[in-house]
């Protein structure tokens, strides 16, 4: 790019830079070598780097790395060229603080109509996230839905981890939404817009699953017909996520210590190490430490991968979240025939609200999309729920003193209902608390019955 064109751009500079400079949004112009030319005060103080110290230099050295994060259009050897792009993007300061800020980038073109440089606005958005919380607005964050205290607290940590490469570990029973965890944190991180991959590693057969995470070379066993990647180098520059990491097969350990020790990976049948930048998130529903006690995991590999440990909460501990849930659902409904159940009648979302869902909101979401299916209006109702929640349903018991329970009745309205306690509450005509509360306090009964 050369100086007439710049001055072109920059003409009457004083009058420019004194509006730009009173802007509140940060401004950065750098020309197609990624030369900066331009870098407003506002930017100053979002980043902590000096106009000074910048304007000349190639942007990706003179701010420590690509600004735009990993949709940097000027990354590669061939810059893929964009009007205009909108992205959220996670930066760290001149202080290594980490900020989030909405950029929007828009190429410059001269008077022929030929790109000449790109104009990058952006803006900090790192308080507005706390600023949500304390207003009572927060209904989700990157495309998790909740807003109880435990998710809240989910959310926080998804930000304060996206700033960093270390090894983040996802604990929570099934259904919780663990990939969808893994996939909030890499959209947050410096890596975001390149490869998130997932592998099941309950999944594959032994024999398969060191080929699946890195990858054979061609004659490496009976058809292997080519060489092929395996994961970790299909998400180089990327993020990896090892769900059920408690089933890797003891060798297979051995050779993930060894990755997250030294960057590097070695195909099945091969001699030569390969280098891989990955980000390492491992996820599991069952307890490390036990398996560790147990001798089934490595204690080694347990503390490289438990560097920033985060719990998922059951549903049942975030009961506030189900109406989000079942509406987001509902809104995600095909519509059939025309229409389809616009919301749920609150006797059905009690019965939903009082379920203890093992499976979570997986659980949840099959329950609500077989209620849709079974409803013949636009109101959900308590009958077309699943049989397990229809159970459920029980007489409220009559006004007046309370029956009183003893074991014998209780133990026969328990083996009549085959151990179904809401059932075995209207059996004996008591509401489901009272037979709770007696089951607390007699626990044999329980185990006799």
């Amino acid at each position: 790019m050369n100086a007439l064109t710049i001055d072109n751009i920059l003409s009457n500079r004083k009058n420019l830079e004194r509006i730009l400079d009173n802007m509140k949004d940060g401004i950065i112009a750098h020309d197609l070598d990624r030369r900066i030319f331009y870098f407003n005060r506002k930017a100053e103080e979002i980043t902590g780097y000096r106009r000074e110290d910048v304007l000349g230099k190639d942007c990706h050295e003179a701010l420590g790395g690509p600004f735009c994060g990993s949709r940097c259009s000027f990354c590669g050897d061939q810059p893929i060229f964009a009007d205009t792009a909108e992205y959220p993007v996670n930066i760290l300061t001149r202080a290594g603080e980490p900020r989030r800020l909405e950029m929007t980038a828009t190429m410059m073109r001269d008077e022929n109509d030929r790109e000449v440089g790109v104009l990058a606005t952006f803006r900090d958005v790192t308080d507005l996230f706390e600023l949500r919380v304390k207003a009572r607005e927060m209904n989700g964050f990157c495309n998790i839905i909740g807003c109880d205290n435990k998710m809240v607290d989910v959310f926080r940590q998804i930000k304060d981890v996206s700033g960093y490469d270390y090894p983040v570990h996802l604990f929570g029973e099934t259904g919780t939404g663990k990939e969808l965890v893994a996939n909030a944190i890499h959209d947050e991180s410096l890596r975001a817009g390149n490869p998130f991959v997932p592998i099941n590693c309950g999944a594959l057969p032994e024999g398969l699953i060191e080929s699946e995470l890195f990858g054979h070379v061609k004659g490496a066993f009976s058809g292997a017909i080519r060489e092929k990647k395996g994961r970790f180098e299909l998400a180089d520059k990327g993020t990896i996520l090892l769900d059920e990491v408690a089933e890797l097969p003891k060798l297979l350990q051995v050779k993930l210590l060894r990755f997250l020790q030294e960057g590097t990976i070695e195909k099945v049948g091969g001699e030569k190490t390969v280098s891989v930048d990955v980000r390492v998130i491992s996820a599991t529903n069952k307890d490390l430490k036990k398996a560790v006690k147990k001798g089934n995991f490595r204690e080694d590999l347990f503390y490289r991968l438990n560097v920033i440990p985060i719990h998922i909460p059951p549903i049942r501990e975030r009961k506030s979240d189900i109406p989000r849930l079942v509406e987001h659902f509902l809104s995600k409904a095909p519509i059939i025939h025309g229409q389809r159940p616009v919301r749920i009648a609150q006797e059905a979302l009690n019965i939903l609200m009082d379920y203890t869902w093992p499976g979570n909101v997986r659980e949840l979401q099959n329950a609500v999309q077989f209620a849709i299916v079974r409803c013949k209006g636009k109101v959900i109702r308590p009958e077309d729920l699943p049989l397990e929640l229809r159970d459920m349903i029980f007489e409220k018991p009559k006004r007046g003193p309370q029956r009183k329970l003893d074991a014998e009745m209780v133990k026969a309205a328990l083996t009549k209902t085959g151990g179904n306690k809401a059932r075995a509450a209207k059996v004996l005509g008591v509401g489901r608390a009272t037979l709770y509360r007696f089951l607390g306090d007699h626990p044999q009964v329980l185990t006799d019955s």
